[in-house]
């Protein structure tokens, strides 16, 4: 292990049929490391020799001669990374000036380990510049048979291109517009068209476990969102507890098209604490409801994720079509692309990818991430497929500094423990970003410390409160169950802007987010002579509010699955899971 530290220096709408085209790069060249004349990480530091690591980690010391070129904060850094939680795990961290890119400190930076969500910083820089800020996605309603005296001929088709935040209202103005125009029956059958993107709706590198909650939802071309988080391929399940102990619950579904079977074997019991497990079976779009729920206690409801969410969302337009008046007389078909010369007869256009940013990033949108890795993919190659996603996204931050022999990214949202990102690379992305012109709509989508509000502070609302880094702290958050991150940017007591990447695994028990926010507290309290008020020595180490992390003891047990993922921070807490 090594440990480094410096002194404080220096659209218009397309046919789907028609690819919209990248958008020239301001500057740089992909596949060329800082060819384009930004700023990155300069080494102009203080390194401790490898024979030199274990003594460094076990005293907190430095050679003789050093202390006086580290910066005032560098010792709150080591000792926040000394806690007994770390023993036995891995950290890599970086920090460095967001204007010149020198490396300020840095332990273990090109170390690559799991970076959780923070995968979503290179995802959502590639789809501003390949997609470009004002990106949409259209859903169509096609067919090519005659409308006469009320009666379309043939099937009537409907055709999704990824958009993640379609709700059941945009389907039901999609019917609205198909009986404006005068249909009321459609001789033929419904056929979603989900063709966009390849048939691989549940990523390879997704824990099984994960596959029935809403952060693990399928990922297909044609979704529906139950809420405006834009939980595509997910549906609300609400049960409420009977009127009597003995009763049946009452168990709702959100939307409900009837597409999902419910069973139902749970029981009211007295009192109020008594909560049911809901789970949605293994491969089916089976919900299953069972144990017991108080009568006392207030309805539970919890996100769960479809098995098919074309197959969903075929179904809540179906429903949608027959509220309008509109009567298919054949069956649905799925996964058969629209003819070419199919006529629109309705359609919605999405809201742009500069938008989007907002619940993607600040919600730490797992569904997000991964429609546009698709999307990356179908624009530059053809085919809406991860593989081909990712190769592009490669090619895209490479021209922002990520050099592509240094890291792995398997899914655009991190849920994979196959990520592996080193958190040199993770800081040079984010002081390259500073120079393009979507940055400041993109800064303003980064999660804010103590910042209320879920779509403002997001997944940092209610971390660093009380100290310098409220309402300072701009960054992107992570959690996997033994994987933690914090990267983004910090202004500190002098008004200079610091980027920062702390990545964290391998420690036992709940995520220790406790040690993100020392370390970024300490960036943010830090400024030359006086202006901290400690007349140029280390200030001592502040402890941030947060009710984001409660110091776990090491060993502890594992949480359940479900309950440390970064977007577990964007809803209530499920209490399914004990």
């Amino acid at each position: 292990m090594t440990t480094t530290t410096a002194s404080a220096g220096s659209a218009d709408r397309a046919d789907p049929a028609r690819s919209r085209h990248r958008r020239p790069r301001s500057s740089g060249s992909p596949g060329s490391p800082g060819s384009s004349g930004r700023p990155r990480r300069t080494r102009a530091w203080f390194t401790v020799p490898a024979a030199a690591g274990l003594a460094l980690v076990l005293s907190l010391s430095s050679p003789a001669g050093a202390d006086a070129e580290r910066p005032g904060w560098a010792g709150t850094i080591d000792l926040a990374l000394a806690d007994p939680r770390l023993h036995g795990a891995q950290s890599s961290v970086v920090v460095a000036d967001a204007a010149t890119g020198e490396v300020l400190y840095e332990r273990n930076g090109e170390n690559r380990l799991m970076p959780a969500s923070n995968s979503k910083l290179p995802t959502s820089v590639a789809a501003l510049d390949i997609l470009g800020p004002g990106y949409t996605y259209p859903t169509d309603v096609l067919a090519t048979g005659r409308i006469s005296h009320g009666r379309l001929r043939g099937d009537l088709y409907l055709r999704g291109t990824g958009d993640p935040t379609l709700l059941h209202e945009d389907y039901a103005g999609l019917a609205r517009q198909l009986a404006d125009a005068g249909v009321r029956t459609v001789t033929g059958d419904l056929v979603a068209d989900d063709t966009r993107f390849d048939d691989e709706h549940f990523h390879w590198g997704w824990n099984v476990d994960d596959e029935q909650y809403y952060y693990g939802a399928p990922v297909s071309a044609l979704t529906v969102a139950p809420d405006t988080d834009y939980d595509a391929g997910t549906v609300i399940v609400t049960v409420t507890p009977g009127e009597q102990p003995g009763d049946r619950p009452e168990v709702s579904v959100w939307p409900d098209s009837g597409f999902l079977t419910v069973r139902n074997t749970a029981a009211t019991v007295a009192g109020s604490s008594a909560t049911p497990s809901i789970t949605r079976v293994h491969g089916q779009d089976v919900l299953v409801v069972d144990g017991s729920i108080g009568a006392d206690r207030s309805p539970v409801r919890v996100w769960r994720a479809v098995h098919d969410p074309t197959g969903h969302a075929a179904a809540v337009f179906a429903t949608a079509l027959a509220e309008h008046g509109i009567t298919v007389r054949g069956g649905t078909r799925l996964g058969e692309a629209a003819p070419a010369g199919a006529r629109v007869l309705a359609s919605h256009e999405s809201m742009t990818v500069g938008e989007l940013m907002n619940p993607f990033m600040k919600l730490s949108n797992n569904g997000h991430a991964e429609v546009l890795i698709k999307t990356i993919g179908w624009e530059t190659s053809g085919e809406g497929s991860w593989s081909a996603g990712i190769a592009a996204a490669r090619t895209s931050v490479a021209g922002f500094g990520m050099d592509p022999d240094t890291y792995v990214l398997a899914d655009g949202s991190g849920l994979t423990r196959r990520n592996w990102i080193p958190s040199a690379e993770l800081a040079d992305l984010l002081i390259a970003v500073r120079d393009e012109e979507w940055f400041p709509g993109w800064y303003a989508q980064l999660p804010v410390a103590c910042e209320p509000g879920r779509l403002t502070g997001g997944t940092l609302r209610s971390r660093m409160c009380g100290t310098p880094a409220e309402k300072n702290a701009h960054a992107k958050t992570g959690t996997l169950t033994g994987a933690t991150a914090l990267s983004g940017y910090v202004t500190d007591a002098d008004g200079r802007e610091l980027v920062f990447s702390v990545v964290l695994n391998y420690y036992l028990g709940a995520a220790p987010k406790d040690i993100e926010d020392r370390i970024v507290t300490a960036l943010a309290a830090h400024g030359a002579a006086g202006t901290d008020g400690t007349d140029g020595a280390e200030p001592a180490a502040e402890q941030p509010r947060s009710t984001a992390t409660a110091p776990a003891e090491p060993g502890a047990q594992q949480p359940r699955p479900g309950t440390e993922h970064d977007a577990a921070d964007a809803k209530p807490a499920d209490p399914t899971l004990r």
